[in-house]
């Protein structure tokens, strides 16, 4: 059942929890809800069986939460701080998350900025990438993303994300409004200063994310998973990528 939280500047933030047992909060990626990232592929019924409480939340401008239409809501400082009004408003000081794509950045803005509320990590769709500008195309995505003629977009990755974001019930303003806002980069350097374990889980075949090696080495405690013949897309649900995660979190 969808709950909601009011976040501190005003956004309605929807949320849902399934299960009884040790909680983690469910981040999903850019264009898709915690619906499309979690439930349809799987992980409600794969994290409940497990023994865990399920925390799933709609990032603003996604799914069943308020879509505002300007890039300054989209800090994703304001992003993380949704996720700790989550938490708090079920009472919950310590929690593990997991984050895909861009619930991994945010999931890693939370390990640098929030660690208190953080037990352990999982970055999944975010790789090496992450430590070398993975946002330099994003105005670009973003102008595509507003385009009236999708057909006039040639660029392969300005294509996919277009389509995704076109799939019906999807806000492609607010979206590309998501797209622009401000970015927070950790160094490697900064990313060892971290102290609690992450996993950091990417498809062979992930040219978004590239491989997980790099961005697991920057971490204080980190581990590297790669899926074999996945891509960003595919790689979010299969069995190997659940796997990885269900003995990291079991650690």
């Amino acid at each position: 059942m969808t709950e909601f939280v009011q976040s501190p500047d005003g956004l309605r933030i929807a949320y849902e929890v399934v299960g009884q047992g040790k909680p983690i909060l469910l981040i999903h990626g850019f264009a898709s809800s915690r619906v499309q990232n979690w439930r349809a592929t799987g992980w409600y019924g794969a994290l409940t069986g497990a023994g865990y409480r399920v925390i799933a939340m709609d990032c603003r401008g996604h799914g069943e939460s308020d879509k505002p239409h300007d890039p300054a809501f989209y800090d994703y400082a304001l992003m993380a701080g949704d996720a700790l009004s989550v938490l708090e408003m079920l009472g919950i000081g310590e929690a593990d998350v997991m984050g895909y794509s861009m619930g991994g950045h945010l999931g890693l803005q939370i390990l640098m900025e929030h660690l208190q509320v953080l037990r352990r990590l999982v970055v999944a769709g975010v790789g090496e990438t992450y430590l070398r500008n993975p946002f330099e195309q994003r105005f670009a995505i973003a102008d595509a993303l507003l385009e009236p003629d999708a057909g006039r977009i040639t660029d392969p990755l300005q294509k996919m994300f277009r389509d995704f974001a076109g799939q019906p019930g999807k806000d492609r303003v607010a979206l590309a409004a998501c797209m622009r806002g401000k970015r927070r980069i950790w160094s490697a350097a900064e990313l060892t200063r971290s102290s609690r374990p992450g996993l950091v889980v990417c498809g062979s075949d992930d040219r978004i994310s590239g491989a997980p090696g790099p961005l697991a080495a920057a971490l204080h405690d980190g581990r590297a998973a790669t899926v074999p013949d996945r891509d960003h897309m595919s790689a979010v649900g299969d069995k190997q990528t659940k796997a990885a995660v269900l003995a990291f979190l079991a650690e």
